[in-house]
């Protein structure tokens, strides 16, 4: 894997570090949690090589770029703001966004607040979804992670004491080698448990996620930790109010989605594709990945970066 060099670039009031690379349209990649920039280690190259300029950022709160304090810094207004702000730092007025898990909630709604500049849009892993208060705290006791992120410091506190094992545990957890249901089964553990004791660290890393690439991300996050990240969690329950201009509004760019046929955000509604495919103008591909669960670029790189490229192709 080549080295990357992460360009410090100022956009909205914050300072994001960014892989930039290759000539041509922009095409920007936004990543999710518990992720950074190295989630596309597997795209940038062949993006680049079609003929795309890639810019991959570490979000706010992650890795090296700014990381605020303030949890309301991290509403998705904030978030969409850095992603215009960061074009037209490069020179660009318009691009391309793609985005996987957090990133692609950013990513949807960058392309309906700023229609003028995302000018194509393509999601990975999350469809177009409004989020209510049982995402943050169902009815159910027991742990689930996004009610744990609502609390300041407490979930930090936990994945913090030990970076590999929680990244390890997270990603092998959510993955299309696991059994189906596993990611639910965290609301049988009791709301005192530890994320290594609801999603462990496996014995033997997976194939596609070598020691290199672990020892990478534990870096990325001892730069930052997880309170920017985690914030962005505590931010869900005011996008609708934050966005409310965009509350009926269509796509109307050029769009696409892909996703593991495993992948766990999928299955917390069987049924997605109803509310999501009428919300655009312009659905050019829905790519279900056999194989492949929430981390699609890394489990299957060469379908979701096929995938990737036949969508830029097709903008012509």
């Amino acid at each position: 894997m080549p080295a990357r060099d992460l360009r410090r670039i100022d956009t909205n009031g914050v300072t994001l570090e960014v892989v930039v690379e290759g000539e041509g349209p922009l095409v920007i990649l936004l990543h999710g949690w518990p992720q950074c920039w190295y989630l596309w280690r597997h795209q940038i190259d062949p993006i680049v090589n079609a003929g795309f300029r890639v810019a991959v950022p570490n979000q706010r709160g992650y890795g090296g770029s700014s990381a605020p304090r303030e949890i309301e810094a991290y509403n998705v207004r904030e978030l969409a703001a850095d992603v215009v702000g960061l074009a037209q730092a490069l020179g660009y007025d318009e691009f391309t966004l793609i985005g996987h898990d957090w990133g692609c909630i950013v990513a949807w709604n960058t392309a309906l607040l700023h229609d003028d500049r995302c000018t194509a849009i393509m999601g990975l892993s999350i469809p177009f979804w409004r989020f209510g208060p049982d995402f943050t705290n169902p009815p159910q006791d027991g742990f689930w992670y996004a009610r744990l992120f609502q609390t300041p410091g407490l979930a930090e506190a936990d994945l913090e004491a030990d970076l590999a094992g929680s990244l390890a545990g997270i990603y092998h957890g959510l993955s299309g080698d696991v059994p189906a249901g596993t990611f639910l089964q965290q609301l049988d553990h009791p709301a005192t448990a530890s994320f290594r004791d609801v999603f462990p660290p496996p014995a033997t890393l997976p194939l596609w996620l070598t020691r290199d690439d672990l020892d990478t991300y534990v870096g990325e996050y001892r730069k930052s930790g997880f309170h920017g990240p985690n914030s962005w969690y505590r931010n869900i329950l005011t996008h609708d109010a934050n966005t409310a201009e965009i509350a009926d509004k269509r796509f109307r760019q050029p769009a696409a989605f892909a996703a593991g046929a495993k992948d766990v955000a999928l299955m917390l509604d069987p049924d997605w594709r109803r509310a999501f495919e009428p919300a655009f103008d312009d659905l050019r591909c829905v790519d279900i990945i056999d194989g492949a669960g929430h981390w699609v670029q890394m489990e299957k790189p060469a379908e979701a970066t096929a995938s990737i490229l036949r969508f830029l192709h097709s903008l012509g």
